[in-house]
């Protein structure tokens, strides 16, 4: 199925600052699972969906267009690397750090990349702060936050900071 289509959905949504359920309440039939399942490409959106979603995160409609799987071409073997065929489940905890990380300015994103490569010593968030998130409070609050952080480090690392 469309797994272009729906990585350049998913990008053009995080871009405008949206969520799924968010972008689900501008398209006009499609649920927020729907969203979803077209950013997995599980599911491919109609034409009218596709022109939806492109004007409720202010892209054109044509860049998504053409990256609609065509009915008329074969498939191939020959596919990029980023779509070999495998998926990974994340939890909601897993989905809010990557926000976060998203959300940070880079002097942040650098000291959270050297806390998921073990290079912080000090066994404390360091005064860590994304998106006005104090993370030595969630330290407090008795989330450990490095354990959390550390348990990413394939999943940010690989996949989600290609952006």
């Amino acid at each position: 199925m469309g797994k272009r289509l729906g990585n350049l959905i998913r990008q053009a949504r995080t871009n405008a600052g949206l969520t799924q359920a968010s972008l689900a309440a501008q398209v006009v039939g499609a649920s927020q699972s729907d969203i979803g399942r077209f950013e997995r490409g599980e599911a491919e959106p109609a034409t009218q969906v596709v022109k939806d979603i492109a004007k409720a995160c202010g892209v054109t409609q044509k860049s998504l267009l053409e990256a609609m799987p065509k009915t008329t071409t074969s498939s191939s073997s020959s596919s990029t690397s980023s779509s070999t065929g495998t998926s990974m489940r994340v939890s909601a905890t897993e989905k809010r750090l990557v926000e976060l990380y998203r959300a940070a300015d880079s002097a942040t994103k650098k000291r959270a990349m050297a806390i998921l490569k073990g290079e912080s010593s000090t066994g404390s968030t360091g005064g860590l702060n994304v998106a006005g998130l104090d993370l030595a409070s969630l330290d407090a609050a008795g989330l450990n936050v490095e354990d959390l952080i550390s348990g990413l480090g394939g999943l940010l690392g690989d996949t989600l900071l290609k952006k």
